[in-house]
């Protein structure tokens, strides 16, 4: 094999498909890249049973071939190169990068070893990437990181028609998003659960995309899921186990509402809650008018703050976890915040302001468990 290829197209396929590398591999050969050269094009692909990259870019092939490299030293190795075209070569057991006057000699890994990847499912439809990404971005944050309890690692994803949600929780919250695409058949029933880690990273990966594909094998949560665009693909296996039933979850009435402007409330948030030792809850107490910010008790350390705020309803008083709010209110991504109580033991909802004229699509939840108060 011998290619020639412009530096930070390399450094940049590389890159993405690197990303995904196992941290501690189960066969030596999955710590691997392979790169296939045909024709006038350079594929770079990843795979460890679970999930699979491939990216596609244009080279100029002098020699079609294969070969497997360590994947983490050929990005760390493309990444430094000088800005000048590069040039892969296949020697034996070794490839040779060239680039301007540097030069690297890595030892090849045993390609005929390497497991083939999996098959890219037929395509279900499509949406723009940015919005994949944003839409992703808002429910991973519920997302459990608990290996123990697979189940609650994952996003579920529901399609019917032309309407996706997606849900994440890790019990002490619950994210939900609804929003729209365009299938390719107009009725369309899925249902899956994606590891969130890798939606996660592939659906930032792809947010600059006009198009992202989405290809969804099967009907129920086995098989595999894929997404492909601007010659990237990425496709990996869905998580078996029962998701929770999180739209009972969900309040349909609220006896206290509170709208709050929400880079203000971020800030108190944030202050207030430095005196807050590890696992000591954040009081708000919402009246007409304004709330209340309070940390601390007793002999320790203490912290309030009042900020402006739109309440109709009942005074309540509740206390969150300040890390779990914030990363609420961060992914509202709304001026302003609106929060729906039922009780001070009950989860709140917070939502865009906007949700307060329609639940129509496009709708964003996060439902935050309090904490006990005490004292």
């Amino acid at each position: 094999m011998k290619i020639r290829v412009e530096r930070d197209v390399l450094a940049d396929a590389v890159s993405w498909a690197a990303r995904t590398l196992p941290t501690r591999p189960s066969l030596p050969v999955l710590a691997g890249l392979v790169l296939t050269a045909s024709e006038d094009q350079l594929i770079l692909s990843s795979f460890d049973y679970e999930v699979s990259s491939q990216v596609t870019i244009t080279a100029d092939v002098q020699a079609p071939g294969t070969m497997l490299v360590s994947g983490r030293l050929l990005a760390d190795i493309t990444r430094s190169l000088p800005a000048a075209p590069v040039q892969i070569v296949n020697e034996g057991t070794r490839a040779v990068i060239t680039c301007g006057r540097s030069s690297f000699t890595l030892p090849t890994l045993p390609v005929e070893e390497y497991p083939n990847l999996p098959d890219m499912p037929a395509s279900s439809g499509h949406i723009a990437g940015n919005s994949l990404a944003a839409a992703v971005g808002q429910v991973a944050v519920a997302a459990g990181r608990d290996d123990t309890l697979p189940t609650l690692t994952g996003i579920r994803l529901e399609i019917e028609g032309s309407s996706i949600v997606l849900a994440a929780t890790d019990r002490y919250r619950l994210a939900v998003r609804e929003f729209t695409w365009t299938p390719n058949d107009s009725s369309l029933s899925v249902q899956a659960l994606i590891p969130a880690k890798t939606l996660a990273d592939t659906a930032k990966s792809l947010a600059a995309v006009d198009q992202v594909l989405i290809a969804l094998a099967g009907g129920t949560n086995e098989g595999l899921i894929g997404f492909e665009g601007a010659g990237r693909r990425t496709t990996t296996r869905l998580l078996d186990g029962e998701f929770p039933k999180y739209r009972t979850l969900l309040p349909s009435e609220a006896a206290t509402v509170a709208t709050v402007d929400t880079a203000q409330l971020v800030e108190a948030v944030k202050r207030v809650s430095l005196v807050a030792e590890r696992n000591t809850p954040l009081r708000l107490q919402f009246e007409a008018g304004e709330v209340q910010l309070r940390a601390g008790t007793g002999e320790d350390a203490q912290a309030s703050e009042a900020l402006e705020c739109t309440t109709e309803g009942d005074a309540l008083e509740i206390a969150f976890n300040p890390t779990y709010l914030l990363d609420g209110l961060a992914a509202v991504d709304s001026t302003t915040t609106l929060f729906s109580f039922t009780a001070s033991t009950k989860p709140a909802v917070l939502t865009g302001e906007s949700a307060k004229r329609s639940a129509a699509l496009d709708d964003y939840r996060y439902l935050l468990m309090p904490v006990r108060l005490t004292g």
